[in-house]
């Protein structure tokens, strides 16, 4: 039968695959036919339709977004809008980079606290500091990354990559009136980062009203809705500076980096624990991994990474800090899912995998499955996930996890010493 008339005798539907139709492919030796109960075959099909224009962020990452890291971050959004947000999850984010000055804090971070997608937080220092030039209302720009720096200096210009500040308008400025809060009385003591967050924020929220800009502040945001923020490095930044700076002038605020490290395991202990669980106690019938029964069913913990360095390892440390340090039986978080440009054979942590830290206890085998990494930008990738989950994700009432951290303390030291007492016996 020649090509010409096959085509004209072979009409059929979308179905129809006119290669195992011809007479060649009944002739190629080993071939199967019709193999259509391959288990590696029951994927989405590749035939997204055209892109039209008129799409909403969401549908465009729903019908497009199929493949390499598209198809991750569709994967991301999925697993973070389905499974993260779930009534019976808590959800932790590690945010590292410079994002608050790229705009992403009041872009995303914000929006996502409000709506209730984010119960705790872990950031590097420098995006809290950064974020107060919001709370300010003073303004940084868009800029150049092929200006040269020596000129910039010279202007009394601060860069970020392409993002430009000015040295004495917002910088030192800023600087000014984080002291002037500094020295209040109410920071003359010792306390972890998310007390001094918490309380910097109070005064952020009111700069805020006062410029009428609410919502452009991450820490203003989250001392309303009681989200609690820690840093994994407070030295490490501007505000760890000023706060060195103030102590040579007899300041007493000092930070106590053992608070955050307990209260941070709390939160992911008490996850599992305010939903009728705890250490060793299943609510409902379920096994982990090896067939092992698995404790504190009702509550869940997803990881959120943004990045990674030191807060994506204080956020992925609470689990060893609870099973190796403390001794209290748990198996590690429920989900993960990383935005990161870090790859893993240069074997930092940044780029470690989550197969990786289910060597150190901190990420649940049995739940490999809801595991995603995407490489991608987090500049990039999470105004894409912010959409898409306020489009498809009903709000979630506020935890207010910063007013329980108290309760949420005595929990896990209560487990500490009960656990502590039976490996004496």
């Amino acid at each position: 039968m020649g090509a010409r008339s096959h085509l004209k005798s072979k009409r059929a539907g979308r179905g129809h695959n006119p290669g195992i139709a011809s007479r060649e492919f009944r002739h190629m030796k080993g071939a199967r036919l019709h193999d259509r109960a391959n288990p590696y075959l029951a994927g989405r099909r590749m035939r997204p339709p055209g892109v039209t224009g008129r799409e909403r962020a969401a549908d465009l990452i729903d019908s497009a977004f199929l493949a390499f890291n598209a198809g991750r971050l569709r994967e991301s959004c999925e697993l973070y809008t389905y499974k993260m947000l779930a009534p019976h999850a808590t959800v932790g984010v590690a945010l590292s980079g410079a994002m608050t000055p790229a705009g992403i804090g009041s872009s995303c971070i914000v929006p996502l606290i409000e709506a209730g997608f984010i119960d705790w937080m872990i950031s590097t220092g420098a995006n809290m500091y950064h974020d107060l030039h919001f709370a300010f209302n003073m303004p940084l720009h868009a800029g150049s990354a092929q200006i040269p720096d020596a000129l910039l200096r010279d202007h009394r210009i601060v860069r970020i990559y392409d993002i430009f500040l000015h040295y004495d308008d917002v910088l030192l400025a800023t600087d000014a009136v984080l002291r002037d809060i500094l020295m209040q009385p109410e920071f003359q003591m010792e306390m972890g980062t998310a007390e001094l967050h918490w309380k910097i924020g109070r005064y952020a929220a009111e700069y805020e009203a006062r410029a009428g800009i609410r919502g452009a502040s991450v820490l203003a945001a989250a001392h309303r809705s009681g989200v609690p923020i820690f840093t994994s490095s407070p030295g490490d930044s501007t505000i760890g500076m000023n706060i060195a700076g103030l102590a040579l002038r007899g300041n007493k605020l000092k930070i106590d980096p053992s608070i955050d490290v307990n209260q941070s395991a709390a939160i992911v202990l008490g996850s599992r624990s305010q939903y009728g669980g705890g250490p060793g106690k299943s609510v409902k019938k379920g096994k982990g991994a090896g067939g092992k029964p698995r404790a504190n069913v009702a509550g869940a913990h997803g990881a959120l990474i943004l990045g990674g360095g030191s807060p994506k390892n204080f956020l992925l440390q609470t689990e060893p800090q609870i099973q190796e340090i403390l001794g209290i039986p748990d198996i590690g978080h429920d989900y993960y899912l990383q935005i990161t440009d870090a790859r893993p054979d240069s074997g930092g942590l940044s780029g470690a995998t989550p197969s990786e830290a289910i060597t150190w206890g901190k990420v649940d085998p049995g739940k490999l499955p809801d595991m995603v990494v995407c490489y991608a930008d987090t500049s990039l990738a999470l105004p894409l996930m912010t959409s898409y989950a306020l489009a498809r994700h009903p709000r979630r009432p506020l935890r207010r996890l910063y007013s329980k951290l108290g309760a949420l303390s005595a929990n896990l030291e209560a487990a500490y010493f009960k656990h502590e007492k039976k490996s004496k016996l």
